[in-house]
């Protein structure tokens, strides 16, 4: 790692600006970002499993695990753009579904897909990668994305009831921008569009690995 960072330090630091006298310790810190980014994303993907295991097993059901653990989750997840929606626009804005099993289900899948993959990231730079792990990283995704595409499905379907009662985030005519937007509807393509998705990265990616 410091050997691949120190080539783009020719006359200069990869961070603009940044004196050549100072090289040593930019690389320092950047070799200890790159080294040290798995493994953080490890730990609070197991924290947040950590927090879901000790709910149920105190309160003895899903009911309220959501609530007690969406700050950790917004929090994670807003980094990854492509579960923002999830997150944000659906499991947020429409508290009335928070409790439903599907919801649950999608937290699961997502906190066992991250732990695997940074486990599987964070034992690679250590060289050190147990069989397991390996296996996992790559064999995983063939019970995990179908069940998480379920997941995130059901949570949309359940939520449009609510949408089409409450017009959130919907806009109607007239209004001074003329523009009309039917947040129900949206949800229903975006619905749709998962087909296309799960062919995409249940048959076309496998084949260029």
């Amino acid at each position: 790692m410091h050997q691949s960072v120190k080539k783009l330090c020719v006359g200069r630091t990869p961070l603009s600006g940044v004196p050549l006298h100072r090289a040593p310790y930019t690389l320092v810190f950047l070799e200890f970002s790159f080294e040290n980014y798995p493994f953080s994303f490890f730990s609070r993907w197991l924290v947040l499993a950590i927090a879901m295991v000790r709910f149920y097993m105190q309160k003895g059901t899903y009911k309220g695990l959501y609530k007690t653990i969406q700050k950790t989750l917004k929090f994670f997840q807003t980094f990854a753009v492509s579960r923002i929606f999830m997150v944000w626009f659906i499991t947020h804005s429409i508290k009335q579904i928070q409790n439903e099993e599907s919801v649950i289900l999608f937290l699961v899948v997502w906190t066992v897909t991250e732990i695997t993959r940074y486990s599987f990231y964070t034992f690679n730079l250590l060289n050190h990668l147990p069989y397991f792990i390996k296996w996992a990283r790559y064999n995983f995704f063939i019970i995990l994305y179908p069940v998480g595409v379920a997941g995130e499905l059901l949570t949309i379907h359940a939520a449009l009831p609510y949408v089409k009662k409450t017009g959130i985030f919907s806009l109607r005519l007239p209004n001074k921008y003329n523009v009309s937007f039917d947040y129900y509807y949206f949800l229903i393509i975006v619905m749709a569009s998962y087909i296309p998705c799960k062919y995409y990265y249940t048959l076309i990616i496998p084949r260029t690995q």
